[in-house]
Parts: C-alpha cells; structure tokens; sequence
C-alpha cells in the first residue's frame, strides 16, 4: 500500500471520528474541524479551513458537510472527496432512518406516540434560538433587518415552496447595489472549469422531467430534495422551513407532529443537520414497505446532499478570483438576512400545531432559556424529554 493511500485512509478514519462526535452544527463543527484536521492532522492550515468554512456558507447547502467534502477535495481530489461524503453523512443517515422506521413500525402496531410530546416544543425552542444565532451573526444592517422581517412575514404568509428561491434572489439582488460599499481588489482573470457545474443542472433539469413525465414517487422524492438542496442557503436551520413548507402543508406526505419529533431527533444525534432529510423521505415512502422507506431515505438524502457537493467541487476552483468581485460579497448581505428570515418563519410554522398548554410552552420556552443561559449540550435536552416522555406517559 503507497504512502499516499495511507495517508487516505487515515483521513476516512479521521471523518468517520468526527461523524460521531460532532454534536451541535456548523459552529460546533467547526471547532471539532479545527482541532482534529488542522491542530493534529495538519491537511490544511488554519486560515485555509476558515476560508473554505466562510465559502461553504454562501454556497447553497449542507456547510459542515461542503467543508469537510472540500477538506477531502484538497487533500486528495474529487474521489476522495466523494468518499468523504458518503463515510461524513452515514452514521447520522442510518440514525435517521431507523427513526423514520421506527415511528413506522409504532404507527403500524397503533402504539401511541405520546411519549414524544414533550420533545416537540423542546424542539420549537431549540429553532428559535437558531433563529437568534443566525440573526445575531449575520444581519447588522438597517437594509439587512428590512429583508429580514420582509422574509419572515412573506415565508410565513405564502406558504409556497416556490416562494424562497425568489425571495433568495431577491434579497441578493437588492444588497447587490450596495457594491460601492465593498473594498476594491485586484481582480485576477476567472479560470472556469464547467464539469461540476453542468452536472449539478443537468441531474437539476432531468430529475425535474423524469419527474414530471413518469410520475413515479422515487423519482419525485430525489428530484424534491435535489431541488431544495439546490436553494437552501444558510445551513440546516434554513431546511426547516422550505421542508415543512413542502412536505407537511403543500404536499402532506407527513403530520406536523412527525415532523418535529424528526427534527427533535436529528438534534440528539452527531454529525449533519440535513440528515434529517433520511427521516423524510423514508416516511413519504412509508406505503412502498420496509424497503420503499430505505430506499426513499437514501433518495431523499442523495438528493439534499448531492448539489451542496457539485456547487462547491465547481466554485472553489474559482474560489480566490471570484471572491474579490464586490457585487458577489455585497449580495450575500442580501442573501444571508432572507434566510434569516425563513428561520424566524419557521418557528411560527411549528408553533402553528402545538395544543395551547401551559406545559408546551413552559418547555418551549424553558429549553430556550437553557440554550442561552447554560451550556448544557442540546442532546442532553432532547434525551431529557424523551425520558419525560416514558416517564408521564
């Protein structure tokens, strides 16, 4: 075996490692990256991870999963890159995916779902503090604040999936005119290399008239995820609101009161947000068997998983070139204050369904409180309702 395949298989062990350790989303994620890839491994220094971190939350998609794939691209190509993904996203897939089954199998032998009530308003707080990080971070401008609010009222109200990539574009128009605003830089000549790009549009347009023409829900279930996993820009928060959109109010494949519990899950278990995509997709192929629902998981989560993948394999060719365009940095204010937005709207779409009790909104409120006032892990939180749940049932 040469050095270099080594040297691969030791970065696979390495990723396999931080799957299931890393707790908490990109933030967390990317102090975990910090101290195993850069402090102890040495692939890349420490501006460069911060650099492909920043890059990876413009692009649309997954950004602990761009950054660590991006990792696996510089230290070994695109092959190892592909690889990266599949040994980063499969411990929390195969999670998820027992979860889908096993709310099934509850559904199936009418066994209630009670004990999970406690972790849905749990999990409604546990968005809105991700609503107040996001905002907190990212919009600080009266423009900003504008889109902001003029995204949660137009999310919230619209209640179309096909509503956010407007407001996404919109918002990153607006800003764009802001450019003046921005540093000149010495502009370097863009070297384009189309490959990943072209392949992105092409499974973009086929999976959209396979779709369309054939009807088969498989071929829907991936085309629904590819195409939201197209235009989901911000990270796993951001998910939240264009799936429960799509699949719980537009489409019905599932109950508000399964969509929460799978959110609440997908909290409590390491590695990527987006897995809860896995959770999804195997409840929308609930009626195809045990099979149908492994199979509509892996769809689901090829789908949300595979654009974030091909954007990113595209841009960071171009990476140091096109950053120093001040139109490009001057729309992601834009960009970044809609998806703010969205997630302020989908706290209210999930408070939405909770029965008006003292109890769901003392948990609500009181798993908020804990999120800003101690340091308890967000796992810990959600297990804790689970326990509650058994427990009063």
């Amino acid at each position: 075996m040469t050095v270099r395949r080594v040297r691969y298989f030791i970065f696979l062990r390495d990723v396999l490692i931080l799957a299931v350790t890393s707790f908490g989303g990109p933030q967390a994620h990317l102090a975990l990256f910090m101290d195993m890839m850069v402090k102890k491994r040495g692939y890349l220094n420490e501006k460069e991870l911060i650099e492909l971190y920043a890059l990876c939350q413009i692009l649309p998609g997954p950004t602990s999963t761009q950054t660590i794939t991006s990792m696996g691209f510089k230290v070994g190509g695109p092959s190892l890159a592909y690889l990266t993904l599949v040994v980063w996203m499969f411990p929390a897939f195969c999670i998820m995916t027992g979860a889908a089954l096993t709310v099934n199998f509850l559904n199936d032998m009418d066994v209630s779902l009670e004990f999970l009530r406690f972790v849905q308003p749990m999990a409604v707080g546990i968005v809105a503090y991700s609503a107040y990080r996001i905002v907190s971070s990212v919009v600080s401008t009266k423009d900003g604040y504008f889109l902001m609010l003029l995204s949660a009222v137009a999310s919230f109200y619209l209640r179309s999936p096909y509503a956010f990539p407007v407001l996404l574009l919109m918002g990153g128009f607006i800003t764009s005119f802001k450019f003046k605003q921005q540093q000149v830089e010495e502009k370097d000549k863009i070297k384009f290399n189309w490959a990943n790009f072209i392949l992105w549009g092409a499974v973009l347009i086929l999976a959209a008239i396979l779709g369309g023409v054939f009807q088969s829900l498989p071929i829907k279930t991936f085309e629904n995820f590819y195409r939201n996993g197209s235009l989901i820009f911000g990270g796993g928060q951001v998910l939240i609101p264009l799936l429960f959109t799509e699949f719980v109010e537009f489409k019905k494949y599932l109950t508000s009161e399964e969509f929460i519990s799978g959110y609440a899950f997908v909290q409590a278990i390491p590695g990527p947000t987006f897995s809860f995509a896995a959770y999804i997709g195997a409840l929308i192929m609930r009626d195809w068997g045990i099979g149908g629902e492994i199979l509509g998981a892996f769809l689901a989560s090829a789908g949300i998983f595979l654009p974030g993948t091909f954007l990113i394999f595209f841009v960071i060719r171009i990476w140091d070139s096109l950053k120093k365009y001040r139109i490009v940095k001057a729309s992601l204010e834009g960009i970044n204050a809609v998806s703010s937005g969205m997630v302020i709207a989908a706290t209210l779409f999930l408070i939405e369904p909770l029965e008006i009790t003292f109890i769901n909104y003392f948990l609500m409120f009181g798993t908020l409180f804990l999120m800003f006032f101690s340091r308890i892990p967000t796992p810990f939180i959600i297990v804790f309702g689970l326990i509650l749940g058994f427990i009063f049932k």
